[in-house]
């Protein structure tokens, strides 16, 4: 089961330090960096999969790149994605959407909602793939988890 921290009041989450506690991939370092990391130590691929950590690369725009988790499969070209300082610095926000937008349907770019336009963002973004904490999912789309996730906080954790 994926845990997704509490944002505790005031705390300024980075998406890596958010997306390692989410998924449980075991990263550190710039965003940019955990594709070539997880080579070799996670299985990686271009099929979303619930915990999943979808990997960006790093751009101009985004030169520390970005890590969300999957919270949702919605769709073979829509996911739901849980992730921080994205449309908000240290904020975190829960299941918004992102869209593969790639000419091969290979998530090899996508939109991602950005909430001060409260919409899908303008822009699109290159994606290395994802990272999938566990296991690799099965090639064929049937059998890729597609159920949302019920996610407790710390909190509810530690009150059972």
């Amino acid at each position: 089961m994926t845990v997704v921290p509490a944002q505790a009041k005031g705390t300024f989450w980075q998406c890596v330090t958010f997306a390692r506690q989410a998924s449980g991939v075991e990263l550190r370092g710039n965003a940019w960096t955990w594709w070539d990391q997880a080579a070799g130590r996670y299985e990686r691929g271009e099929t979303p999969k619930v915990g999943a950590v979808m990997s960006f690369r790093r751009t101009a725009r985004m030169p520390m790149g970005h890590v969300a988790m999957v919270s949702q499969v919605v769709s073979p070209r829509e996911v739901l994605l849980t992730h921080a300082n994205w449309s908000t610095p240290g904020a975190v926000e829960h299941d918004v959407r992102a869209v593969d937008v790639s000419a091969a349907g290979d998530w090899s770019e996508v939109r991602v909602w950005y909430g001060r336009i409260g919409s899908l963002g303008l822009s699109a973004y290159p994606v290395n793939g994802f990272i999938y904490p566990d296991a690799a999912p099965a090639s064929d789309w049937a059998n890729v988890q597609v159920a949302a996730l019920s996610l407790p906080t710390l909190t509810q954790i530690a009150s059972n």
